[in-house]
């Protein structure tokens, strides 16, 4: 009689290489969902931070334009310092220094806020003049002492822009919070050359709390 026998290669898998190599797969596939996770996750945020560095730059502009004895650019006798970048403040009377060769004895007076909230966003809406194509937004709050007032300018591609007033922030929210100090030192210039002058600087946070880690911008200018 002739016994018959088998190559080990003929057996086939057993049931533990099954289970590792089912293991071993599995891992595998965790390991590239959480690295194209992770990819999203840092373009998103990435998005979200040249935003904020574009608002940013959009606020310094806009505080430039300010002429220096403007209450919302100038910095009060009393103090070195105006705004925060840690709390919002809303409706401060400010007092400018009394102008250089000026007869008067005071300077201008205002009362001013140094915080806003900001939404950009692409719409297709009824606010958008050619609403195929989408049209780029921009929401800002503008606080006062009785109720906050919401603008929203609207970008068409055509260049038409229109201008309305909403009722509510959209989402998500971009808020931004500026201070104004007066002769700060800078690192290699002498105080006097720096007499008179200001620093502003702005700081921009997004308040979608669901983007991690969270995104924050700051960004600072010296002027006159």
């Amino acid at each position: 009689m002739f016994l018959s026998t088998r190559s080990a290669s003929a057996h086939g898998f057993t049931l533990l290489e099954t289970l590792v190599a089912l293991i071993v797969l599995l891992i595998g596939v965790l390991a590239t969902a959480l690295l194209a996770a992770r990819c999203m996750n840092t373009s998103h945020q990435s998005k979200y931070m040249n935003l904020a560095a574009e608002l940013a730059s959009e606020k310094l502009e806009d505080l430039n334009r300010w002429d220096v004895d403007d209450p919302q650019i100038c910095v009060p006798s009393a103090g070195s310092s105006v705004g925060s970048l840690t709390q919002d403040i809303i409706g401060n009377p400010t007092t400018c220094p009394p102008p250089l060769n000026m007869c008067s004895s005071t300077g201008n007076s205002a009362v001013v806020s140094y915080y806003d909230d900001v939404c950009m966003a692409t719409v297709n809406s009824t606010d958008c003049p050619n609403p195929t194509y989408g049209c780029f937004s921009e929401t800002v709050s503008s606080p006062g002492s009785g109720s906050t007032v919401y603008t929203t300018t609207t970008h068409a591609p055509d260049g038409t822009i229109t201008v309305t007033n909403p009722t509510t922030m959209p989402t998500p929210t971009f808020h931004r919070r500026w201070i104004i100090e007066a002769n700060t030192p800078v690192a290699g210039v002498s105080a006097i050359c720096l007499s008179g002058t200001r620093r502003v600087t702005v700081l921009v946070t997004l308040m979608d709390l669901s983007v991690q880690p969270p995104v924050t911008f700051q960004m600072s200018m010296v002027r006159p």
